[in-house]
């Protein structure tokens, strides 16, 4: 019996090692798709990403459009739509950690 416990605690340990090395970075990435014609979600294209990492490292592609005279514009409807990502994101992961947590605080070894 206490084998068959320290295996159940190992194999739990286990795999809440490996989803936090999974969650050690967040990537989101908002894609767009024509709907002219006949639109096959497979043909979606990336409009704009953010790489978050766990030690800090952030990265965000912005789409933009280029404009005649001056600095690219930001295109600012998709770029909007891509933060609400981005933060719902962030919001659920923390939910998923901190339930994480919890359930560690509650194995006794």
């Amino acid at each position: 019996m206490p084998n068959e416990i320290e295996q159940t605690i190992k194999n739990v340990a286990e795999k809440i090692g490996k989803y936090i090395e999974d969650a050690a970075t967040l990537t989101v990435q908002t894609d767009y798709l024509n709907t002219e014609g006949n639109p096959d979600f497979g043909q979606s294209r990336s409009a704009a990403l953010t790489v978050i990492k766990l030690d800090g490292d952030c990265k965000t592609v912005v789409p933009v459009r280029q404009r005649d005279t001056g600095p690219a514009e930001i295109e600012s409807g998709i770029f909007g739509l891509h933060q609400q990502n981005v933060s719902t994101a962030i919001e659920y992961r923390a939910r998923i950690l901190h339930a994480l947590l919890e359930v560690i605080k509650q194995i006794r070894i």
